[in-house]
């Protein structure tokens, strides 16, 4: 029965050889990279160039494989031959097996130090800190909305955004047996019951429902407790080793959450970027209008703008604004230019490659 396999299978052992030879190759030149920034004072993780890397080898694909399988390939290379230059130390939401690991993961690959904090203010401080180099924080998710703690912290934080992430999230119904028998509750982040609302409704009414401080929290519970179900992602899953009762069970199909990973270091222009800011106008009839003008009249467009409240107990607001492009590209740079003289508070967040 094997007789016909052995031709092919000795073609893709000569194959995986070229390969082994060739990601070496890739690897020595890596290192050589890593010299010549350790003496210029580059920054080892470039979000552009990756970004730029990635972008290519997916114009570039013929098939048959995948634009994602192409992509997760060379994301893993890239991580392995950049942790020869330096270990890349990241920080994000803990514990491990939330989908704030899964982002971290997706952008940095499996090769990234990464360092789980117990709320997205230790992030922060970590991260001004010098204590990791980087952190990954969610920013907003396509049902629930935005995460109003990490808007409020890049208000006064000295870190730029580096990178965003955007994550698709599939929840899974887990239990230690892969069936509800004997389970009496199912637990999960707050955010996590409301996104699967609809569907606890309609298949498992009776189950009491329990908010914890984290999917992977939920994960670990039932890992011990035979009665206790999660609301989780495979990651948790594999973590804490237990069995899907229901997959995708998220009510909106096409849910995604964003990450920003933030740091000190400017990013240079892609091509396909975004840029964050915060803006406040005096509280007059037609400031925000004013405020937007320059936009339109450069041709810049705004991808977000959402407003949070000043909390200086007189009703007024900051306003966070994503737009589409560089701070280096000529039609933003007028764009801002004009808004800082229009504007009672400006604070650019940094540019940064637009995710896929």
């Amino acid at each position: 029965m094997d007789e016909p396999l052995k031709p092919l299978r000795e073609a893709i052992d000569r194959i995986d050889s070229q390969l082994l030879e060739l990601l070496n190759e890739r690897a020595r030149l890596a290192h050589d990279v890593g010299q010549v920034k350790s003496t210029s004072g580059t920054p080892v993780y470039r979000p552009e160039r990756e970004a730029e890397v990635l972008r290519k080898v997916v114009a570039g694909n013929p098939g048959p494989l995948s634009e994602q399988g192409v992509t997760a390939v060379f994301r893993e290379v890239m991580s392995a031959c950049r942790a020869l230059e330096q270990p890349t130390r990241v920080g994000y939401l803990g514990p491990p097996g939330t989908f704030s690991e899964a982002a971290l993961l997706k952008q940095f690959g499996a090769s990234v130090d990464g360092e789980p904090c117990a709320s997205i203010d230790d992030v922060f401080r970590s991260c001004e800190a010098g204590s990791t180099e980087f952190g990954l924080v969610p920013v907003e998710n396509s049902s629930e909305g935005s995460v109003t703690r990490t808007m409020d912290l890049l208000l006064a934080s000295p870190l730029r955004i580096v990178a965003e992430v955007s994550l698709q999230v599939h929840h899974s119904l887990l239990t230690k047996s892969g069936t509800v028998d004997g389970i009496r509750s199912v637990c999960a982040h707050a955010q996590a019951l409301a996104q699967c609302v609809g569907w606890l409704n309609r298949h498992h009414p009776a189950l009491e429902r329990r908010a914890v401080s984290s999917n992977a929290e939920a994960a670990r519970l039932a890992s011990v407790d035979p009665s206790v179900g999660a609301i989780a992602g495979e990651l948790a899953a594999q973590r804490y080793q237990l069995q899907a009762v229901a997959t995708h069970i998220q009510d909106d199909p096409a849910n995604r959450t964003r990450f920003l990973v933030l740091g000190r270091q400017e990013t240079a222009s892609t091509g396909r970027d975004k840029t964050s800011l915060i803006l406040s106008v005096p509280n007059r009839a037609g400031a925000v209008y004013h405020m937007l003008a320059p936009l339109a009249r450069h041709g810049v467009s705004m991808a977000r703008f959402e407003s949070r409240p000043a909390k200086l107990g007189s009703w007024e607001y900051y306003f966070y604004v994503d737009i589409e492009g560089h701070e280096r590209d000529p039609a933003v740079i007028a764009a801002l230019d004009e808004l800082r003289g229009l504007c009672a508070f400006f604070k650019s967040l940094g540019s940064y490659p637009a995710a896929n």
